[in-house]
């Protein structure tokens, strides 16, 4: 018998990727949604280089989370899914100040992170570091992309919205951020939008089948928990070394549909990856109980949605 090769030095089998696509449908059928979500697809992307170096590139963030606001319930950190904090429309801010932005109205992963560290989701302080040093040049907004399940809200209105605002402030690249499976497939949207109006981007994310299927320019993968694409968090340098990163992929990327994956790691031990709406590990109880809540988080969504109209 042929000797059998050595496999203790491999990887453990399940120390890939999450699929967040086939495991949010087997979620939601598991709690009584039975039409699965398409998700938005390509099979190829815009590519739109550099137009100049990069430390003469207006760059703007572009982000999926939201003003914290005390009149919407609690927004954490740690605080359950929160729909009533949702936004509808896409908003701007002022990059030479700071910001409490939040991320407790979309599916982050709450087991594996706690969203106390907005460094891990918002790298403008970041960015404003790297500006000061002559890395980039920051544009003045930043702005936030409603995350919206709908692909033709964010195709033919918040897309072109934040088109408009980018042209009007110059922009000549973009980082985008997203938090949840959703958010990855509106910035993926976004970015394929604003490639083909002559903006370059690069998405720094957590969800890389859900990036790679709807087919991007550009794209830093970190496997991280959701809510932490910026980034390890309360560890600067995880922080800092991914928005670099990120902007090399901006910088030399040879064509579209680039993937760079980062070398960090959340922990030696994969474990975590199992947990995240895997309906292996929840039983008919505790799925009943997330419908029950899911099905009240849509209804309050929908009136504010509504009430924003």
């Amino acid at each position: 018998m042929a000797d059998q090769p050595d496999t203790t030095a491999f990887a453990a089998d399940d120390d890939v990727p999450i699929a967040y696509m086939a495991r949010t449908r087997a979620y939601y059928q598991a709690i009584g949604y039975d039409a699965p979500y398409r998700w938005a697809h390509h099979v190829g992307a815009p590519f739109q280089p550099l137009s100049k170096p990069l430390a003469q590139s207006r760059v703007a963030l572009i982000t999926t989370a939201a003003p914290y606001d005390p009149a919407k319930g609690d927004q954490g950190p740690g605080a359950p899914y929160n729909g009533g904090a949702k936004f509808y429309q896409v908003y701007a801010g002022d990059t030479a100040s700071d910001h409490d932005l939040r991320i407790s109205h979309i599916a982050y992963d709450r087991i594996h992170t706690t969203a106390t560290d907005s460094g891990s989701w918002f790298p403008l302080p970041e960015l404003r570091r790297l500006a000061n040093q002559g890395r980039l040049q920051l544009a003045p907004n930043f702005f936030g992309a409603p995350t919206n399940r709908s692909h033709r809200v964010t195709l033919d209105t918040d897309a072109p919205e934040i088109l408009t605002r980018c042209k009007a402030d110059n922009v000549d690249a973009a980082v985008l951020v997203p938090n949840c499976p959703v958010c990855h497939q509106t910035v993926s949207l976004v970015a394929r939008h604003l490639e083909q109006n002559g903006i370059a981007t690069v998405i720094m994310g957590c969800a890389k089948d859900i990036v790679e299927h709807a087919a991007v320019p550009r794209f830093l993968f970190s496997d991280f928990p959701l809510g932490n694409s910026a980034g390890k968090p309360h560890d600067p340098a995880s922080q800092a070394f991914t928005l670099e990163l990120a902007l090399r992929v901006l910088e030399t990327a040879p064509a579209a549909q680039t993937t760079v994956q980062s070398p960090l790691r959340w922990r030696d031990d994969p474990s975590w990856k199992r947990d995240y709406n895997n309906v292996a590990n929840l039983s008919a109880e505790e799925l009943a109980k997330r419908r029950a809540e899911f099905d009240a988080q849509k209804q309050r969504a929908r009136t504010l949605r509504e009430n924003a109209e």
